[in-house]
């Protein structure tokens, strides 16, 4: 859909929307918006609508504060789950300088960066498909999330047991009404853990996507009094919610991964984008999985990926590769979790994957067995190390590639690094229950 300033003026009379979000997301991948009435719509649309950059964290300081959204027009769509009276409608924003400039540390401009830099390498599209697991938890009287699930249910279970069924069923539908395409919806293996697959697209659309998907889910669950979260691992001793990221690079419209000559039908390319992932999947660990609590998923015996490997059948492997060939060929990468902000994880995935095509890496060999079941010495002995194993090495790691820093950009580093680091030093200075519990009466 390639809308015009004027068929945005127009529909938002003619749809009687009062109210336009222009929406935009912070370094840590908080949707943020400014809310405008239908009357600012021309301004809105000619990119004068401006915002104070210092309120959002990691932006701006309070000196340079002025900042100005410059709305995509093809993103404006209305809410479904608005009432018919006093609609609402929003327009997903880049972020601009008072000068005209793009503004360095918006991750959406982060992303388009690296895909400038894709198609100066030849590759005219980066599809991706995203696999967004969450939870749905009951609320109690005060409307507060608990971690009760009143469900029973399994893997692809059907209701009755799955009390969430009717909301993820809502949620489908609203999401089709905004233009998604909903390939499938799921129960998952956990009580109350839900997944919802939406077709692949370009991986601008693919990041915008994931960020209203999260709004949907998050507001049509409160709607029927449920909360949804897409933290990682919300309950100790079941599955963690994962993003799984499926990726393909394409070049005059045909697949570059695919090679019907080539071993397991895979192409040099995707043998090297393989290699690049896994190069620099320790360096992308604080982006692909950004919270202290992501390093609670990422442990043996959940699905849950910890160990750097690819493979084309295992699903322990960090990468694999889908069985479909021809246009469908792709690169599975399980380790990124839903916390994280799809426009940095998508821009840093992408990144890795190119500088493993322009350098001509070549991947590991592939690993077949199950890798939870080998011991270490096993692992050792196949060369097979593993993701970082919390926050505070995920940010080591970071600092110590390169690659990701400059995918980033100075600015976003300097201050997704210093926010995630003042979260890890408060995480390890509190008092947890389960201290209290173990150590409050031995000692």
């Amino acid at each position: 859909m390639a809308y015009t300033k004027e068929d945005i003026i127009r529909m938002v009379k003619e749809e009687d929307i009062e109210f336009i979000r222009m929406q935009f997301t912070d370094i840590f991948g908080q949707l943020k918006n400014v809310a405008l009435t239908a009357s600012q719509i021309e301004k809105a649309v000619n990119n004068e609508i401006m915002f104070d950059g210092s309120s959002i964290e990691g932006f701006v300081r309070i000196d340079e504060s002025d900042q100005y959204l410059y709305p995509d027009l093809d993103s404006f769509v209305a809410f479904p789950w608005r009432p018919a009276h006093g609609k609402v409608a929003r327009l997903i924003c880049d972020v601009y300088n008072a000068d005209g400039t793009p503004f360095v540390g918006d991750p959406r401009g982060v992303l388009k960066r690296v895909l400038k830099k894709a198609r100066d390498m030849g590759f005219d599209t980066f599809n991706v498909g995203p696999e967004a697991e969450f939870f749905l938890f009951q609320t109690d009287e005060e409307g507060k999330p608990t971690t009760k699930t009143n469900d029973e249910a399994g893997y692809f279970d059907l209701g009755p047991l799955d009390h969430g069924e009717s909301t993820r069923r809502e949620i489908c539908l609203a999401l089709e009404q905004m233009g998604f395409e909903i390939e499938a919806s799921h129960h998952e293996v956990a009580a109350g853990q839900h997944e919802i697959d939406f077709k692949y697209t370009e991986a601008l659309k693919a990041a915008d996507n994931i960020m209203t998907f999260k709004l949907a889910v998050k507001t049509l669950a409160q709607k029927n009094g449920l909360h949804a979260t897409f933290m990682p691992k919300p309950i100790f001793g079941v599955a963690g919610s994962g993003m799984h990221t499926n990726m393909s690079l394409f070049k005059n419209g045909e697949n570059v991964f695919c090679d019907p000559k080539g071993e397991k039908g895979l192409s040099k390319e995707c043998y090297s984008f393989i290699a690049g992932l896994l190069h620099h999947v320790k360096g992308m660990a604080a982006v692909t999985n950004p919270l202290v609590n992501s390093y609670k998923r990422l442990v043996p015996g959940y699905e849950a990926p910890c160990y750097l490997s690819w493979s084309a059948s295992n699903r322990s492997a960090l990468i694999r590769i889908p069985a479909t060939r021809g246009q469908g060929t792709r690169v599975e990468l399980r380790s990124p979790d839903p916390s994280c902000n799809p426009y940095l994880e998508l821009a840093v995935c992408l990144a890795a994957g190119l500088d493993g095509i322009e350098k001509g890496m070549t991947p590991p060999a592939e690993i077949t067995e199950n890798i939870y079941a080998m011991d270490e010495d096993a692992r050792d002995a196949r060369g097979i190390s593993a993701l970082p194993g919390s926050l505070e090495e995920a940010i080591e790691a970071l600092e110590a590639d390169q690659l990701v820093l400059d995918t980033l950009g100075s600015h976003v580093a300097e201050n997704y690094i210093e926010g995630k680091r003042k979260e890890w030093d408060e995480y390890r200075t509190r008092v947890s229950s389960w201290e209290r519990e173990k150590y409050i009466i031995n000692y």
